[in-house]
Formats: structure tokens, sequence, C-alpha cells
């Protein structure tokens, strides 16, 4: 069984020897910190592990088996952001657990883990108590020495690792004394990093393609290797599920797709289609827990919006079940769908593509010259659906057509998000423009769903012998609700078109 630890730390290293030789200086009385206490030494021992390409170091992960200490046994940390990771801890046993490999799946795929370096640190430990006692902060001063092979590096660091819930301020005020007394911020990340560094073995930097920079080839590679890397980010996090995980991972799958369709022109679609195609899949088998998250949501949120009066039967127990019933083995579902060849085959395509993509002709003309052309008939694709949907009577064919036309919002969105850093402000107009149109379809939509849904709710009930009287209500105003957006769609619509004429230029 694996555990998970919000990591929030701050790593110091001496400026000279002179600073290493006077030591810490005493915290006491830093911020909140009131007392000192000593915890003694402990002798460390990690080995660490990746690939022989080093995957995991590239990404910023680490992957150790440490023995000594309090906490012997596999730690996994994950970024989250500068100076924040969650390790996520299991038992001690000779080789990586299962629990953290399946985190690793999507860097490490087929590809062994084997040991990189060996870090021996004597830890000498402290702990920053407040006027009352309680632990703030851990203050390790670690002497390291790091072994690699035949290479070998020492060095002493300093870390201040927060208690659970204390402001990250107090590692502003422990910096500020610390620089007086010569110590300053490590440049290294982690202990691994920093060996790596020291031994001569960092991972090397990609071999990005896509021609010069400036190109539109260069963009629109960028923006793929920038979803490319949300796709890979988020697989652990949907594996652990943590909450938008899956939104976020989905989201990467149609931005991929999006930009493969938008810049045909730049990128070979006879390529690219069939990598587009598996993405769909992907982002389907998601889908299915995603959806039934967010119309349980919604459902959710119109019950508490209504009175209780209008609360008639065991509602809420009724939602529960039938939720429940929906949702069982649609997580198991999206993670077998994470773990099978299809997906590694997937992972292994788009990393072939970015490393040697299939660039056409347009990709060397300045980006600015092609991407507006791209973004633009996203546009008009867009407007033919919203135009075709508002020429046609209420009904299920209606609701059928703008559900098409949020989709093709959804891209032309996307193309013009995937335009900005080239295009600036005319994209981020376009992009804001269409997204209020998305936004007002997508509810629209989320009522469609919605209304089947309570009244497949309705139908239960009455076959249980309970009220449907609520689920009717219900139905009622998700029925209004959809009007609504419908009458306020041309209004919408019409305020969106001025971004793309500015564009069109």
């Amino acid at each position: 069984m694996a555990d998970t630890k919000r990591e929030i730390e701050r790593k110091f290293e001496f400026r000279s020897n002179k600073a290493g030789r006077r030591g810490v200086p005493d915290l006491t009385g830093t911020a909140a910190i009131a007392a000192v206490t000593d915890q003694g030494t402990v002798d460390l021992d990690a080995v660490y592990y990746d690939t022989p390409d080093q995957r995991l170091a590239a990404d910023g992960l680490t992957l150790r088996r440490r023995t000594g200490g309090k906490d012997a046994g596999w730690h996994l940390k994950l970024p989250v952001a500068p100076g924040v990771r969650d390790e996520i801890t299991a038992a001690l046993s000779d080789t990586v657990p299962v629990a953290l490999t399946a985190l690793l799946r999507s860097r490490v795929r087929d590809t062994a883990l084997e040991p990189q370096v060996r870090l021996l640190s004597s830890r000498k430990v402290s702990h920053l108590l407040d006027a009352g006692g309680l632990l703030l902060a851990e203050l390790s001063t670690d002497a390291v020495l790091a072994e690699r092979e035949d290479v070998t590096a020492a060095w002493t660091e300093v870390e201040v690792e927060l208690a659970d819930g204390v402001d990250p301020a107090l590692l502003d005020a422990v910096e500020k004394t610390f620089r007086k007394a010569g110590l300053h911020v490590s440049a290294a990340p982690s202990k691994l990093a920093r060996a790596l560094a020291e031994t001569s073995a960092e991972p090397a930097p990609p071999v990005l393609g896509g021609g010069p920079e400036g190109t539109a080839g260069a963009h629109v590679l960028a923006y793929l290797r920038e979803q490319r890397s949300t796709l890979i980010s988020q697989d652990p996090a949907v594996r652990r599920g943590l909450p938008d995980s899956v939104h976020q991972m989905r989201v990467a799958t149609r931005r991929l797709r999006s930009a493969f369709k938008t810049y045909r022109g730049v990128l070979d679609p006879a390529e690219t289609g069939p990598i587009g195609e598996e993405l769909r899949w992907l982002a389907a088998e998601l889908g299915v827990d995603r959806d039934q998250e967010v119309l349980l949501e919604r459902i959710q949120t119109r019950l508490d919006e209504l009175p209780r009066t209008l609360l008639l039967g065991p509602v809420r127990g009724r939602l529960k079940v039938w939720n429940t019933t929906r949702r069982t083995g649609s997580r198991r579902a999206a993670l077998a769908a994470l773990d099978s060849r299809r997906h590694l085959a997937l992972l292994n395509a788009l990393d072939a593509l970015l490393a040697d993509p299939p660039l056409l002709r347009a990709a060397a003309r300045p980006a600015e010259a092609v991407l507006p052309a791209a973004v633009l008939d996203d546009w008009e694709r867009l407007a033919g659906r919203v135009e075709g949907a508002l020429a046609m009577d209420p009904g299920q064919d209606r609701d059928l057509a703008l559900h098409e036309a949020r989709k093709a919002a959804k891209r032309a969105r996307y193309a013009a998000e995937a335009a900005n850093p080239a295009l600036g402000k005319p994209a981020r107009r376009l992009a804001r423009a269409v997204k209020s149109v998305q936004t007002l379809l997508g509810d629209h939509q989320d009522s469609v769903v919605a209304r089947d849904a309570l009244r497949g709710l309705a139908v239960q009930a009455a076959g249980a012998g309970e009220s449907a009287f609520t689920w009717g209500v219900l139905y009622a105003r998700e029925e209004a609700l959809a009007d609504r957006r419908e009458r306020e769609l041309p209004q919408v619509w019409e305020a969106a078109a001025a971004p793309a004429l500015a564009l069109r230029g």
C-alpha cells in the first residue's frame, strides 16, 4: 500500500567554506519559531532508480529505495510546484513496488528501471517549534556523498521541510535569516539533480525539431509538445484520483487532435490522422467516468437549489444509488485503458512524430503568415454549424446540431489559443469570444444530458413506489434553462463575430 504526503521544503547550501565552518545559524526568534530542539543524527542510504536515459530525472521526478531513518522504504516524488512535491511511499522491498511503477508507466513504458546513483547521507535533524511546542518544520543538515559508478561527489546541504498546515511564509523568513549567515537557496531542485550534475550524468536536453524559431512549424510543434507534456504528467494524477486530473488529461488529448486538424497545412495529415484517431479513443475511455461526475454535480446542484417542500421522497438516496451503479467499473475501465498496450503505442507514436515531425512546405513560413488562415478556417466551420442550428426548429434535431456546434466552438477556441503566442491580442480576443459561445452551448448540451438522466431517475423512482415529483420539477427547470440558452445564442454569437473580423485583418 502506498501513502502520499505533500512535501513543502526549501534547500540551501553554504556560499563559502567560511560560511560552512560557521554552520547553520540559530533560528530561534525567526518568525514564529520559539525553540529549536536537537533530534540527533541518522545515517541514510538511498539508491535512486531511473531509466538508462534518465526519463524521470528529465521531468523532475525521483524514485529511491532508502534505508536508515524513520521512513525507510521506497519514495517516489512528483513535482507539484517549485519547492512543492508529492511524496508517495511504499514499504521496503527488493524490487520497485507495483503501486509506484504504475504511476511511472507513462514515462517509463517498457524500459526497465535501474539503479543510477547512490547517496549516503549523515543527517543532523532539528525540530523548529512554536511557543506552544507544536512542530513548525524539520531542519536537516546533510553531509552527502554521491556515488555513480566510479565517480563520487560530496557536499553539505541544509533543508527545511514544513510540517502539515504551516504557512509557507515561514520558509521566506528562514531564508532571510540564512542569507545573513551565508546560506543561499540551492540551485539544484533535489539531491539527485545535484548528484547527476556533479557526476557529469545530467539527462541530455531533448532534440527539438520544427524549424527555425518564428516559423509556423516551430510554433505548432512547441504547442504540441506542451500538450504532450500535460498528457504524460496527468497520467499519475488520474491514477491517484486527483481532482480535475481526468478533465485535464482529456483536454490535452482534444487539444492535440484539434491542432492536428487545424494545422493540417503545417503537418502532414496522413501522419497525424492515425494518431488523432487514437487520441479520440483515449478521450472516450477517460470520458465515461468524467461525464458521470459532471452530471452528478449538476443534478446535486439543482437539488440544492430546490426548497425543501419540493423534495418529495428519498431523492438523495436514489441519486446516490443511481450514481454508484453508473460509475461502477467506469474508473476501472479508464485505468485499464492507461495500462493497455494501445495507450503505450499511442504515446510512442506521439513521441516519434514530435521527434521527427512530418512538416509540409508551409511549416517554413513565418507563423504570422500561416496561422491566421488556419484559425479562421475553424471559425468559418463554427459559423456554419451555429447558423445551421439557429435555422432549425426547436427539438431533438436542433439539440444535436447545437451539440455539433459546441464541438466546433471548442476546436475554434483551441485553435485561437494555440496561435496566441504568435498572433497576440487578436488571437486572445477571438479565443475569449469563442469560449463564451462554447460555454453557452456547453450548458445547453449538459441540460440535454441531464434531462435524459432525470427522466430515467423518475422511472426508477416510480418503479420503486417512490414519488417522481422532484425529478419532474428538475426536468422542467432544465427544459426551461435549455430554452433560455437557445434564445441567448443569437446575441452571444453576434458579439463573437467582431474578433474574427479583426483577425482576418
